[in-house]
């Protein structure tokens, strides 16, 4: 599975690894809790896993600081290698959408970052942002980040390597706090400072690249997945390239940008508003011929488009590009059952990577009555006294599980309507297609009413709650030739995703 033996990692496995760890325990649980529990959620995560023998890390590693920025916008934690010849400071990367994260990070105001050493060095006011609370975050009575550093390099041998890394945000992040550091006067035991970044966005304009580099770096290494738009990010060429030529080629399966697509990075790069963004470092380019890809993401559809955007990005897909083992996945809800009900229904839910630390809640409620299967992947749940529609989550010390449509639970009320499958997902007019999901039970077959994009199936059958029998419409498109299949029951309509979506043959 990796290019080198677990005892003998490459730099970048090994700091990938640490990047990837630092997403541990990202998302609050739902129904609340103190930046201190998570901070100590995340602790006990990260060192679980940098305890773990079987990833690239190989168990040498020990968290030594760790904080949260007081809107759990940012995370850094510092860890050192057994023997105190490597340090990592680590930086959290992007924890919802990367697509969201482009559009939010201010980039169409520059500053100078006088905190690099110079005052003609020009980034983002975003980036800056995110750097401010990175390098003056704390936790509750402890020091800084550049004082636990400093204390910890007192013990650490002589001439220690320290590496800066991060994912994502957190890589963009990295480019300014190494800087930064290797700023910094009378660091104990002259440490020599390496930079390696992941899918990282770059901070500045060209002053920037041209200081980043200019510094003595005993690395200095920028990997990026060349089907991963976030490290595109802002570098307008390079948007552009990826809006109009992206799976354009007939050697690659897709999914090409349709207009709402191209719309959305319109937008994107407009945010620029003409600032000349530059990478800094020594790319490293990972599957060059899209090797790597999710092949159920691949229809000329937004969701398809935004789906492979964040598959292309994800911390296990760069972990894999690199040939290093992938880290612990976090809980994942798949279904519960029953869909609805009122407080005190017995409810199963069905995942996987639950554990003795889990905590389950029903939207911003908790649960306080149920019990885990020893298989660690099913929990008899009693629900609490609720309303409305919520999604029923895990969170354990990796993490909260996301948001998922089969993971809805709807109290005194029908149960969501959701379609999970189409299968075939391709096909003729006049094919029976069989359309599996939940919320499809209805005592008259008029309140259901099934949908090839907004064409009405040519007859259907619900054969039970979970699933319904169609027939493929005719239709009207010339491109794309991929629709979302709806169900409406009632007022409900089933969400799209592209677990609806069907594809039109000939």
């Amino acid at each position: 599975m990796t290019n080198a033996t677990q005892s003998d990692p490459t730099p970048a496995q090994v700091t990938m690894t640490l990047a990837a760890i630092a997403a541990t325990a990202a998302t609050p649980r739902p129904s609340g809790e103190t930046l201190q529990d998570q901070s100590q959620r995340a602790s006990l995560g990260i060192t679980a896993q940098l305890k773990d023998s079987t990833l690239a890390t190989g168990g040498k590693w020990a968290l030594m600081w760790l904080a949260l920025s007081p809107d759990n916008a940012n995370l850094a934690y510092i860890a050192s290698n057994s023997d105190l010849s490597q340090i990592a400071v680590v930086v959290r990367g992007t924890i919802a959408n990367p697509i969201d994260m482009m559009e939010d990070l201010d980039v169409g105001t520059v500053v100078p970052f006088t905190a690099g050493g110079s005052k003609d060095i020009a980034v983002s006011a975003g980036a800056m942002a995110a750097f401010t609370q990175i390098a003056t975050a704390r936790p509750v009575g402890g020091p800084t980040l550049t004082q636990a550093l400093k204390s910890l390099l007192t013990s650490a041998k002589p001439q220690p390597t320290v590496y800066v890394t991060g994912h994502s945000l957190g890589g963009c992040i990295a480019t300014m706090l190494a800087t930064y550091l290797q700023a910094q006067p009378s660091f104990p035991n002259n440490p020599k400072f390496a930079l390696i970044t992941f899918a990282a966005p770059t901070a500045g304009l060209q002053s920037f690249a041209e200081y980043v580099n200019s510094r003595p770096w005993s690395l200095n290494e920028r990997y990026f997945n060349e089907y991963d738009m976030v490290p595109q990010a802002w570098v307008e060429s390079d948007l552009l390239y990826a809006r109009d030529h992206w799976y354009w080629d007939p050697k690659l399966p897709g999914p090409k940008a349709n207009a709402e697509v191209k719309s959305l990075l319109d937008v994107i790069i407009g945010l620029r508003k003409g600032n000349e963004y530059v990478q800094p470092g020594t790319e490293k380019p990972l599957n060059p011929n899209y090797s790597k890809h999710d092949k159920t993401l691949v229809n000329q559809t937004t969701a398809d488009f935004l789906g492979q955007v964040a598959f292309q990005h994800a911390n296990s897909t760069y972990l894999d590009l690199l040939g290093a083992p992938n880290v612990p996945a976090g809980p994942m809800v798949t279904a519960v059952n029953p869909t609805s009900g009122e407080g005190e229904t017995e409810v199963t839910i069905t995942g996987s990577g639950f554990d003795k630390d889990s905590k389950v809640d029903f939207g911003p409620i908790p649960c306080a009555k149920f019990s885990l299967d020893t298989s660690g992947k099913q929990i008899i749940a009693s629900a609490p006294d609720g309303t409305g529609i919520v999604d029923v989550r895990v969170t354990t010390n990796l993490g909260t599980s996301p948001a998922v449509p089969l993971g809805q639970f709807a109290y005194d009320g029908p149960a969501p309507v959701v379609v999970s499958e189409v299968s075939p997902s391709s096909g003729k007019i006049g094919n029976q297609v069989t359309i599996t999901g939940s919320g499809f039970d209805a005592k008259k077959k008029w309140a259901v009413a099934v949908r090839f994009k907004e064409t009405p199936a040519d007859g259907f059958t619900v054969n039970s709650p979970t699933e319904i029998v169609a027939t493929v419409p005719k239709h009207e498109l010339v491109e794309p030739k991929t629709v979302d299949v709806t169900v409406a029951v009632g007022v409900a309509t089933s969400p799209t995703s592209p677990h609806d979506e069907f594809t039109y043959e000939g």
